[in-house]
């Protein structure tokens, strides 16, 4: 039986970005260590606001989400490129992307390990990928999760090395990185694959 899921992102798409906005995008941008030749998948990146840091250090910056509300906001950049999908299946050929992004969205998709595989199928070799989540080791963290599932977001929350361990079947360097109320998991994937 199918039900439909009420659309919370597409309902606070227009003016998701006057109330949140990226906490640490220099961080993003140190981790991702992209050049101006390299292109980038932000997934699960709504209106663009944290793909908007890669102007000018990216050939081209491709923003994924599932709500159409979410990417009318990210079209009215030109910059951007809007792409509907889920992030489990999306429609791009194996080892497209030099960098991925995911920020604040990993605990909101439907299966986190395949995210994760599909993460994998879309890097480039000598890419990487960055993961930006809320610290659920924390508890004003903890107070954000409850809030979610009270307003019936499928939100789950993974710590630091079970975000880790998602990548853990694959030929990559795993890095890790926490700073204040959120961490950061970079998988690198290795030449050798």
């Amino acid at each position: 039986m199918l039900t439909k899921q009420l659309d919370h992102f597409g309902f606070l798409a227009p003016f998701y970005e006057k109330f949140i906005t990226p906490k640490f995008p220099e961080k993003i941008l140190t981790l991702a260590q992209l050049d101006a030749t390299g292109n980038i998948l932000d997934i699960g990146g709504g209106t663009g606001r944290v793909a908007s840091f890669f102007i000018d250090r990216a050939s081209e910056i491709f923003v994924a989400d599932e709500s159409i509300g979410m990417l009318r906001e990210a079209q009215k950049k030109d910059f951007l490129l809007p792409v509907c999908g889920k992030s489990e299946r999306m429609p791009f050929g194996n080892e497209t992307f030099n960098r991925i992004i995911m920020v604040d969205a990993l605990h909101h998709v439907q299966n986190q390990k395949e995210t994760a595989l599909e993460l994998w199928r879309l890097i480039k070799p000598g890419g990487k990928i960055i993961i930006e989540e809320p610290d659920i080791r924390k508890g004003a963290v903890k107070v954000v999760a409850l809030l979610e599932k009270l307003a019936l977001m499928r939100s789950h929350f993974l710590d630091i090395h079970q975000i880790a361990a998602l990548f853990g079947n694959v030929n990559a360097g795993i890095s890790m990185h926490a700073e204040e109320h959120m961490v950061w998991v970079v998988v690198e994937k290795n030449d050798g694959r």
